[in-house]
């Protein structure tokens, strides 16, 4: 079963938190489209800032976005000009006073999303597939990933019959409810079509009890406890703890 449902929803409650926190009432399903459309836009408005997980938490009036980059700098901008400016914009869409936490992803090359979007473009920069997707598993299993694997599909250098390629290195135990699995999809457009490309990283496994609060995967990254438009970190980044087992 683990080969054929989500990663990410497979673990959900588990070793895996949700991305949107917030109690649905009678207005479930517009909150549930705002947050949507909100992820829509800032993958859309900082398309190079390499964004990847975007979390929301809602309160009576207060919506807050929490963004994961590899590129902070971008986002915040000369002075907290752009995170400013951001904010603003999200006002428009929530109607609600919003902040915005910025996170550092470390090392972006064990992010799912990232890893697919890098091959992504990199096909739609007429780049070989086959050598962007062992480049993005070489950058990972350099970083201690554990295991990844990368599936393309579509027509593949132009083949007038659509297939399936798998590259895998290391090991993906999909049916481990304790394994830390990324997962991610992301889609090339290309003037043959469109070509689907499924990341999947292995990190390595989770045992005893894990925080499954939105921020706590955060805290040892980089945290900023200042309200929106700061764009400052504060507090040093904690070294990762892994409980095993005795």
């Amino acid at each position: 079963m683990g080969q054929k449902t989500n990663p990410i929803g497979n673990r959900l409650g588990i070793i895996r938190g949700w991305d949107s926190n917030w109690y649905g009432g009678n207005d479930y399903g517009d909150k549930l489209a705002e947050d949507a459309k909100i992820r829509k836009y800032i993958h859309a408005r900082l398309a190079k800032a390499s964004v990847s997980k975007i979390i929301i938490e809602r309160t009576l009036k207060l919506v807050t976005v929490t963004i994961t980059t590899a590129r902070p700098g971008i986002i915040i901008g000369k002075g907290g000009q752009e995170v400013d400016k951001l904010k603003e914009e999200l006002k428009k869409i929530t109607n609600k006073e919003v902040q915005i936490n910025i996170f550092e992803i470390k090392r972006p090359e064990l992010d799912a999303y990232l890893a697919a979007t890098s091959i992504a473009r990199q096909i739609e920069s007429r780049i070989s597939y086959r050598r962007a997707i062992k480049m993005a598993i070489a950058a990972a299993m350099r970083m201690n990933a554990e295991g990844m694997k990368v599936q393309i599909s579509g027509r593949l250098n132009g083949a007038e019959m659509a297939r399936s390629e798998n590259f895998k290195d290391g090991r993906i135990p999909l049916s481990t409810f304790r394994a830390d699995i990324d997962y991610a999809l992301a889609e090339a457009h290309t003037t043959y079509g469109r070509m689907g490309i499924k990341v999947w990283i292995m990190k390595g496994e989770v045992y005893g009890k894990r925080d499954l609060s939105p921020l706590a995967g955060m805290d040892k990254q980089q945290k900023s406890s200042k309200p929106s438009g700061s764009g400052k970190p504060n507090g040093r980044p904690n070294q990762q703890r892994n409980n095993k087992r005795k």
